[in-house]
């Protein structure tokens, strides 16, 4: 029988326990005392984890194969006595040999060795591995961990020196360099290195900070009067232009459109000064070009260029290319007219000055300070931050010293100047205590009023028709400056940050007390049109763009307060411009019977509307702004590119027509299959106009399919 190699595991804290129990074992085994062997490694206290080498049992106790069916005797199993104690000890037993061997773990080095008497040296236990071999016995390979403790303290050592001299190594460059650098932060720091061009150039970590100084530029000037190597930017060279392009425009200006594109396409850097936006700077334009100059007028530098014409006439020469080149090398000088700078345009403040306040506003003040303001119940409900009629016309007798009668009409007026407003907007004003009121700043929606800003805008009103036009040049020159040559892809960063859209933060203020009543009718349309749209771009400034899902951020909770009254996108879209009809998939209708809004709702349907309202998302129209006095067209305009760019598709040979979805979402505004394909046939190319004409004529039936809805943003 081959070797057997014990290897003792940790001892177990009661080990005495285990030589107890070995005492009492059965004597009927007659046992004989175990020969003597080498001693046993002892394992230290402190390193319970090492193991231990035991080594086999005597050769006499190592007995035969028995053969089957004969049973064990006592005097034979005197073996199984010794591997007893030694699994008592904790000694893990190898297996025999014509078992599987465990491996040895990766690492440790290989060697041999042959079954040795009990008591044999290591020295003597190699001698009798060589004998094996010489006699043809099989030699057991085992770990060289297995022989000795010495053995498995020396397991490859070669690789832990290795180790250690890397990591040696390893230190010792770390701390010449830690050395290096205190040595090099201790010493002054060099000077920045000066370029030809005398740029400074200063380095940071990741970071290169670039300084122009005051005499390199006149340097500059000196070296390049013609401009000519700054002028090489425009052809892919390493200066930019140092001079300025500026022109005077207006919102919706077919000339200023033309400048505009050709600076673009040419890559000119340019400053544009909206006069619909700015309307401070027309002095500045009136001294400069005169007071009968019409847009646009172009600036080099300080020098006026003209308009269109001269422009094309220049351009046409060639020397608009060489004066772009003098341009270029020159600084722009102070007296150039001045770019627009965010929220610090000293005119516009002055505008704002000079707005008037509210005639009606001194009492409105003693009011909010004086009135009894508090939460109430009311029809079971909780009405917040509210007073009675009564408490308003008893403040209003004591402030004014005036008749009761005066104070309900004073009242009145505040009403009608959307100051307050009744809880339930139920009625104006009356006198009493069960009627209820609270000001427009109270109302519980304010945080949905986007076109507030804490407090009620306490100016005298201007006329509603006046905002909306001012409202539309300003957005028309939004979508000039930050949106694509087809208005399909809108920057909304750029949008944001503009001045642009902080003028028209401020204006869509005004918008909060202003009497829609005395809007005419005929310009409501266009009124809520643009309305509509400009705050699409809000919301989606604001709140983020629709969802696939969830819209009702988007439609329904983003809201402005117009004329006292809130207004969100459906609202608009359903209450006022489809004539107060259900939303798709809903129930109620957008306004109650007695909501002071439907005075204001279209008497019926126009169905164009529909390819007007832009909801900032791919599948929606594009995104326009319609005049008050050719809103009629401009529809029919919009409803044609519409469908000419991907809002119908007819398929002639499955006879089926593919519809924009908008169509089967307010089908009820265009009525049956047919009827809406015969609505649509206006508006259609000459091409597929043809063939929806064949489909219809045939007497065969045409099938309607309606595309999906992209919902993705317009950017």
């Amino acid at each position: 029988m081959g070797e057997e190699t014990l290897v003792a595991m940790p001892l177990a804290p009661h080990h005495h326990h285990h030589h107890a129990h070995l005492d009492t074992l059965p004597q009927h085994l007659d046992a004989p005392e175990p020969p003597q062997k080498t001693p046993e490694p002892t394992v230290d206290a402190g390193k319970e984890e090492e193991a231990v080498i035991v080594e086999p049992p005597p050769a006499h106790l190592q007995r035969p194969a028995t053969p089957p069916g004969r049973r064990i005797a006592a005097a034979e199993d005197t073996d199984d006595v010794y591997y007893a104690r030694k699994m008592l000890q904790g000694v893990v037993l190898r297996p025999p040999p014509h078992l599987p061997q465990p491996e040895a773990p990766p690492g440790l080095t290989r060697a041999h060795s042959t079954p040795a008497p009990h008591g044999y040296t290591a020295a003597e236990e190699e001698d009798a591995v060589e004998s094996s071999k010489q006699r043809g016995l099989p030699v057991v390979e085992r770990s060289a961990s297995a022989n000795s403790a010495a053995a498995a303290i020396a397991v490859d050592v070669a690789n832990i020196g290795r180790f250690l001299r890397d990591r040696r190594a390893v230190l010792s460059s770390a701390i010449t360099r830690r050395i290096s650098s205190l040595k090099e932060s201790s010493s002054p720091p060099p000077p920045p290195p000066a370029t030809f061009d005398g740029v400074q150039e200063i380095h940071l970590p990741d970071v290169k900070v670039t300084v122009r100084l005051k005499d390199a530029i006149a340097a500059e000037d000196a070296d390049f009067p013609d401009g000519d190597e700054a002028y090489s930017s425009l052809s892919g060279g390493g200066h930019a232009i140092r001079g300025r392009v500026s022109f005077f425009s207006r919102s919706g200006c077919r000339d200023c459109a033309a400048v505009r594109a050709f600076l673009r396409g040419s890559g000119l850097p340019y400053v544009e000064i909206n006069l619909d936006v700015f309307p401070e700077r027309e002095p500045d334009l009136a001294s400069r070009a005169g007071a009968a100059a019409r847009v646009p007028q172009i600036f080099l530098n300080d020098k006026l260029l003209g308009g269109l014409v001269v422009l094309n006439s220049l351009r046409n020469s060639g020397e608009f290319d060489r004066r772009v080149r003098d341009l270029a090398g020159r600084r722009c000088p102070d007296s150039a007219p001045r770019v627009p700078v965010y929220g610090f345009d000293a005119a516009g403040n002055e505008e704002e000055e000079e707005e008037e306040e509210d005639a009606m506003v001194g009492v409105v003040r003693v009011l909010r300070h004086r009135l009894p303001i508090q939460d109430r119940f009311v029809r079971v409900k909780l009405v917040k931050n509210c007073f009675s009629g009564a408490d308003m016309v008893d403040g209003i007798v004591n402030h004014l010293g005036c008749s009761r009668n005066k104070a309900v009409e004073i009242g009145k007026e505040l009403a009608r100047k959307h100051f307050i407003h009744h809880v339930f907007r139920e009625n104006d004003f009356e006198d009493g205590a069960q009627n209820l009121y609270r000001f427009l700043e109270h109302d519980p929606a304010v945080p949905k009023y986007y076109n507030f800003r804490g407090s009620t805008n306490d100016g005298e009103p201007k006329p509603a028709a006046l905002i909306g036009q001012r409202m539309t040049k300003i957005m028309l020159a939004i979508l000039e400056a930050y949106a694509s040559d087809d208005r399909r892809h809108l920057d909304y960063s750029r949008i944001a940050a503009s001045e642009e859209f902080r003028r028209y933060a401020n204006l869509v203020q005004e918008l909060q007390r202003v009497d829609m009543s005395a809007l005419p009718g005929e310009e409501r349309l266009p009124f809520f049109l643009n309305l509509h749209n400009a705050m699409a771009i809000h919301a989606v400034i604001r709140v983020g763009q629709p969802g696939a899902v969830d819209r009702r951020p988007f439609f329904s909770d983003f809201q402005y307060v117009v004329g006292g009254h809130p207004y969100s996108l459906a609202a608009i879209r359903n209450g006022i411009l489809r004539a107060n009809r259900r939303q798709p998939y809903t129930l109620a209708k957008p306004f109650g019977s007695n909501d002071r809004r439907l005075e204001l709702a279209q008497r019926r349907v126009n169905t164009l509307v529909h390819f007007a309202l832009c909801d900032a998302t791919r599948s929606s129209p594009i995104v326009r702004f319609y005049s008050t006095q050719g809103v009629e067209p401009e529809l029919r305009h919009a409803a044609r590119e519409f469908f000419l760019h991907g809002g119908v598709e007819i398929d002639l040979e499955s006879r089926t027509v593919h519809l924009t979805r908008i169509i089967k979402w307010y089908s009820v505004d265009f009525g049956q299959d047919r009827d809406i394909l015969r609505c649509i046939l206006n508006y259609l190319d000459p091409t597929k106009a043809g063939l929806l004409t064949h489909l219809l004529n045939d007497g065969a039936p045409v099938t309607i399919s309606y595309m999906n809805y992209d919902w993705s943003l317009n950017v």
